[in-house]
């Protein structure tokens, strides 16, 4: 019967584990020394070898001829029925499946019994953080004092998830990933065992696309072999994976830096042939670019990013040939996209905009500065005449913005040619055609999304409608959004007035879903809310 190569070739010695050194080394010490832990807790990400770490240790402590450095021999009789899975004193548990109080005290019940065949009895818990409250509180004093004979070795992927009782009685071990050179070399020694004509180039491939996962590494490359062929190249490697691995992130993102259009929409087209799906590849893409922001700042960042080193060395090397603005401005762009492409039934056509956008430049118009307003204009006929910057006025106080008077001193007279002019005062806009009002409505929460969580939902119910003298216009969908809008009126209007370099205030129009949108007019509300209602009313 056929098994797969990560079952084929599991380790049955300690020498043959890939990438653990510094835990084998714990490990064959205090076997050496008989001076084991009753419970071991042995942490990591998938396929870096904490279940077969576990085997080789049940097999340490059963072995009838350990090594002289305290490993297991691999050839005994107990090693041998481990191996197979038939040996009754290390028993395999699924914390997944049998999660329960129940499963646990089954347990507790079963380590009153000594070994049957061998020294210890052995109890493996694997993912064992799926354990309920309960489960794990019915097992805390057994795990804290068992019997001589008893020794229990929980593996889990998420540490984080257990109880602070728990970890404090185990011996945590932390796995790490494996380097790709590591894997490179243990692929290749399977498949010249097999006979199979692999390129180096192929293996990297295969090695950087597992990511530090013995386990993931091997998958592929049992499916590469699945065809039946002798050799394996590295265009064998890519068509399977359809070039979707970090690989392929890597790459649309230096086309987008090199202005490389037509080559990042074929790459798109090439990956969505290939089965991905659009929303999905926004995402990581997206998620692509906060790694390289995140390794532009920490020299170690795979264990927060959870990539391999290599990985993490090919992301610093992309991030310091991008400076932080484009970064920022790529995240913005593919985050609004992404946002759109929720509700879109078309959202390969918006990640290819996206793509255009970022490789052209065009993807920067969010971030750039919005119109101010305009400055006041030079005082050619006064050159030597120091006046004092106009410091920011109100807009009901920018008719008083002229310079203060100053102490007379000499000046030279002025050419015939110049005529003399005054300092021009600032004046806000008053043409709603200054302003992009939709986008400037976008930035309005991008500026205060970090005040209010909840104001990203604004957007798609609310409308600045325009802006006119000192104050700009805001139509809500509904009366409960322009109540919610009411009451945060003074952080939007400060967001505003960042924008726009202007003060104003902010008038709030309930608009009915049934109705086009309309310039409201202040004065003729007011006037026909006070007919109708007979009371003077203020609007805010």
């Amino acid at each position: 019967m056929y098994r797969a190569l990560y079952r084929e070739y599991r380790p049955e010695t300690f020498e043959e584990v890939l990438g653990q050194e510094h835990i084998i080394r714990i490990l064959k010490n205090q076997l050496s020394k008989n001076a084991v832990s009753h419970a071991y807790l042995f942490c990591g990400t998938r396929g870096t070898g904490k279940t077969t770490m576990a085997r080789l240790l049940a097999k340490g402590v059963n072995c009838l001829n350990p090594k002289e450095d305290g490993g297991p021999c691999g050839e005994c009789e107990n090693c041998k029925s481990i191996k197979a899975g038939t040996f009754m004193d290390v028993i395999e548990i699924d914390a997944a499946s049998n999660n329960g109080v129940d499963n646990i005290r089954e347990l507790r019940e079963s380590v009153k019994y000594p070994p049957a065949a061998g020294r210890k009895k052995v109890y493996i818990i694997d993912e064992v953080h799926m354990l309920s409250s309960g489960a794990f509180n019915a097992l805390l004093k057994t795990l804290e004092e068992p019997p001589e004979y008893v020794m229990f070795i929980l593996a889990t992927t998420e540490p984080q998830k257990l109880l602070a009782t728990i970890l404090s009685r185990c011996m945590r071990l932390d796995f790490k990933r494996v380097p790709e050179q590591v894997l490179v070399s243990g692929m290749s020694r399977i498949c010249s065992d097999k006979n199979i004509d692999v390129e180096e180039s192929a293996l990297k491939l295969i090695a950087a696309n597992a990511d530090g996962s013995v386990r993931d590494g091997l998958s592929i490359l049992d499916q590469c072999l699945a065809g039946g062929q002798t050799s394996v190249s590295r265009k064998d490697v890519l068509d399977l994976l359809g070039a979707t691995g970090e690989e392929v992130f890597l790459e649309i993102t230096d086309l987008a830096k090199r202005g490389k259009v037509s080559d990042a929409l074929l790459l798109i087209d090439k990956v969505l042939a290939d089965g991905r799906d659009v929303r999905q590849f926004i995402k990581d893409w997206l998620g692509h670019y906060r790694n390289l922001m995140i390794v532009k700042y920490l020299n170690s960042p795979e264990d927060v990013l959870g990539i391999s080193e290599e990985n993490a060395v090919r992301l610093k090397e992309q991030s310091d040939r991008l400076d932080m603005t484009e970064i920022n401005n790529a995240i913005i762009e593919l985050s609004h996209t992404m946002n759109e492409a929720r509700w879109s039934t078309q959202p390969r056509i918006l990640l290819e905009l996206c793509a255009v956008k970022l490789a052209t430049g065009n993807a920067f118009a969010r971030t750039t500065p919005m119109p101010q307003q305009a400055a006041p204009a030079p005082a050619a006929a006064q050159p030597d005449v120091p006046v004092a910057a106009p410091a920011p006025q109100e807009p009901a106080k920018s008719q008083a913005a002229a310079p203060q008077p100053q102490p007379p001193q000499p000046a030279p007279p002025a050419p015939p040619s110049q005529p003399q002019a005054a300092p021009a005062a600032p004046q806000p806009a008053d043409e709603p055609d200054d302003y992009d009002l939709e986008e400037l409505w976008l930035r309005v929460f991008e500026e205060t999304e970090n005040v209010r969580a909840s104001f990203n939902l604004l957007p798609t119910k609310t409308w600045l409608h325009s802006i006119k003298g000192d104050a700009f216009y805001i139509l809500a969908d509904n009366k409960f959004t322009g109540k919610y809008v009411k009451e945060n009126i003074d952080t939007i209007e400060e967001a505003m007035a960042r924008l726009t370099g202007v003060r104003r205030r902010a008038l709030v129009m309930v608009k009915s879903k049934d109705e086009e949108a309309a310039a409201p007019d202040p004065e003729a509300v007011k006037e026909n809310l006070q007919n109708l209602l007979g009371v003077e009313v203020e609007m805010k």
